[in-house]
């Protein structure tokens, strides 16, 4: 049995549903047009769209700036996936252990942070924790808050990439004498990274725009920088579609990666 990562954790539409999105898509780009001409319009009435209130983000200096806000936001969301993903597949496992005690400790932790707000963590490392001691500086008050609740979203999309595996599979590898840990290193896992992967390339939009917390906390990402920008220059309404803007077409480059890959592997399955 094959299955690309949309399958494991949606079912497919069938007619009838396929018709209802594209109906439903079509309305839905219709009225986001409409409120994009509304807002144009609206900005031209008040001078938002004068040349020179967007003329000074060609400026060298400016586009510096924001590049290294771009760069703060590159940096953690990077590092957060690189504990987090990891993480997350230690609490796939242990959730799905035979090892009672591992089970509810993963169940426990993957339920506690999929439910609690981010923000609420972050505040947790800025103010409760320094209360007692515990210090960070301002990149890791960002980045571990990230990690820990990308790891409880993260293991729940490895723990189904898992299940997704044909059972036949577990089947074969006890017929040639591997045991249950070799079975699932050796044969279950590499199945379930292959089914889950553009899920966890789409994961990283997520880790991406939790990143803008940052600002929180102080942290010199690409929302703070453009929350400095406007006190500089008093130009909220452009330094903010700015900033908009530069997440748009990252979400988009990671989307697209996500699809291509889905794409490449549905091509694989099929050839199979």
């Amino acid at each position: 049995m094959s299955s690309t990562a949309t399958q494991v954790l949606f079912d497919a539409p069938g007619p009838r549903g396929r018709r209802r999105i594209l109906l439903i898509s079509i309305l839905s780009v219709l009225a986001i047009a409409a409120l994009l001409g509304a807002g144009l319009w609206q900005f031209a009435r008040n001078g938002q769209l004068d040349a020179g209130k967007w003329l000074p983000y060609l400026r060298r200096d400016y586009i510096d700036f924001l590049l290294e806000g771009l760069g703060g936001t590159l940096r953690a969301t990077a590092v957060a996936a690189v504990f987090a993903f990891p993480f997350g597949l230690v609490l796939a496992l242990a959730r799905l252990s035979g090892v009672g005690f591992l089970r509810w400790v993963a169940t426990a932790w993957i339920e506690f942070f999929r439910g609690i707000p981010m923000l609420l963590v972050v505040y947790a490392f800025l103010l409760a924790l320094p209360a007692y001691g515990v210090t960070f500086d301002r990149f890791w008050m960002l980045v571990v808050p990230m990690i820990l609740v990308s790891s409880a979203t993260t293991a729940e999309v490895f723990r189904a990439g898992i299940r997704a595996v044909d059972r036949g599979q577990h089947e074969a590898a006890a017929a040639i004498g591997l045991s249950g840990s070799q079975t699932m290193i050796s044969v279950i896992l590499p199945q379930a990274v292959r089914l889950v992967l553009p899920s966890l390339i789409l994961a990283l939009v997520s880790l991406l725009k939790d990143s803008t917390l940052g600002y929180v906390v102080s942290y010199n990402e690409l929302q703070f920088q453009g929350k400095t920008m406007v006190s500089l220059t008093r130009f909220l309404v452009q330094t903010y579609l700015v900033v908009s803007a530069i997440y748009i077409v990252i979400n988009l480059l990671l989307t697209r990666a996500a699809l291509l890959l889905d794409a490449r592997m549905q091509k694989r399955a099929a050839r199979a």
